[in-house]
């Protein structure tokens, strides 16, 4: 199935994770750079969560909220 990280788009097998995407991109070390995974509503998502046909996620630097 084809899901997009980035907006590139990733052949993955049913049932693979976020994870799974993300290694396939070589994209997993970025995330300790502080970088987060968040789906294509901006909600944060975990490497365990499981994609579906069509998913678009993105790997993104976690901005500070305004505290003003």
């Amino acid at each position: 199935m084809k899901v997009y990280v980035n907006e590139q788009p990733v052949e993955i097998f049913p049932g693979m994770t976020v994870r799974h995407a993300l290694l396939s991109l070589n994209l997993l070390d970025e995330l300790s750079t502080g970088k987060r995974v968040y789906d294509q509503w901006g909600n944060e998502i975990g490497l365990d969560g499981e994609l579906s046909e069509g998913a678009k996620i993105y790997v993104l630097v976690l901005q500070e909220l305004d505290k003003g």
